[in-house]
């Protein structure tokens, strides 16, 4: 059997024990919350994984971009939740094509975006529902207030072409007791309304073991879990050990005793830090601390290491984030432990449309 040190670097290699394990822990941790759990595939972009977590019990899958909906339904995934806000004729019409073929809804947060769905789905006989996202704390897309959430639930009811879905949010990190505060007042007042909110659908990796603590959310949507990464470990969601996804780079210059140089730049780890220092873990050598990245080279401070890596050696990293490491390259390699089993194309690579 191959090993993972035979393989040309840099190249993405996914241990699928990690990942499988990190799939059942999460749906046994909503099971046991008794809350319902539609995992995001932006972090995977693999059919296959998409497929084993509803296998496991999920209620459906979580997508980001239109572009993703259409290779996981072209791939047979059948529930779909599209968690952006779709805007424009011609995204519209692509947003109908999948509504007339697979089971998808979809969030806004103001009245044009309501307002142009409404423009496109005109049949009640089979609306495309629709969730009201809510800045519940993390400052992006969403609605200021549950009043202003309550408003535009009235006007999706009010087109014929809409249904009312419940809301939507995506908490800010370390915030799911705020999070669920805000939903609560918001449900508080639909009740007091008459107004029925069929869903309050939230989510996080990082929070994603207070999950029970989720208040009046019905569903969860972690993305990450699967994988975990250097941020999650960070905050707390996982251990190095968990860490499914990591990259493997080759050593290719030493100028200096304490700077090695490897394959592997912004191009291949990404430049994300999510408030870190450095741009990844190096697992062959925890000392190691990565400090610059050009477009095809990353930058060693090596100084700390009492062995130091050589010219040729092969290591392998957790990056800081591994959503968009999985949307640079065209393929994975799955292994288990230091052996290879399979290469798989990222289907939803680039999907970013």
């Amino acid at each position: 059997m191959t090993s993972i040190f035979e393989l040309e670097t840099p190249v993405v290699l996914v241990d699928i024990d990690k990942a499988e394990a990190n799939l059942k822990n999460a749906q046994d941790a909503a099971n046991r919350a008794g809350i319902k759990l539609r995992p995001h595939i932006k972090t995977h972009k693999l059919p296959r994984f998409a497929k084993r977590q509803v296998e496991l019990g999920a209620v459906g899958i979580t997508v980001q971009k239109l572009g993703e909906a259409e290779v996981m339904a072209d791939a047979g995934l059948a529930d779909l939740l599209l968690t952006f806000n779709i805007v424009g004729e011609k995204k519209r019409a692509r947003l109908k094509a999948l509504h007339d073929r697979v089971t998808i809804r979809v969030v806004a947060d103001s009245a044009d975006t309501v307002d142009g769905l409404a423009e496109t789905f005109v049949d009640s006989a089979k609306p495309l529902g629709v969730f009201v996202e809510c800045d519940t704390g993390m400052g992006r897309c969403g609605v200021q207030s549950p009043e202003a959430a309550l408003a535009l639930a009235k006007r999706i009811a009010a087109a014929p072409g809409l249904a009312f879905a419940g809301l939507m949010t995506y908490p800010a990190a370390g915030k799911y007791h705020e999070a669920a505060d805000w939903l609560a007042d918001a449900k508080t007042l639909f009740d007091d309304k008459g107004v029925a909110l069929p869903e309050i659908t939230t989510g996080g990796t990082p929070d994603i073991w207070h999950m029970s603590e989720a208040g009046v959310a019905t569903e969860y949507r972690p993305g990450t879990y699967i994988y975990m990464d250097r941020s999650q470990v960070a905050a707390g969601a996982a251990t190095y050990d968990q860490c499914a996804l990591a990259v493997l780079a080759t050593v290719v210059s030493r100028p200096t005793e304490s700077r090695a140089i490897i394959d592997a730049g912004s191009k291949t780890l990404t430049s994300d830090l999510l408030g870190l220092q450095g741009h990844g873990y190096v697992l062959d050598f925890p000392e190691a601390k990565i400090v610059g990245l050009s477009e095809e080279h990353g930058t060693l401070d090596v100084s700390a290491c009492g062995v130091k890596p050589k010219i040729g050696d092969v290591i392998r990293i957790v990056p800081n984030h591994c959503c968009p490491v999985s949307n640079l390259f065209d393929t994975v390699t799955l292994v288990r432990g230091e052996a290879v089993v399979e290469t798989v194309p990222v289907a939803a690579r680039g999907r970013v449309d």
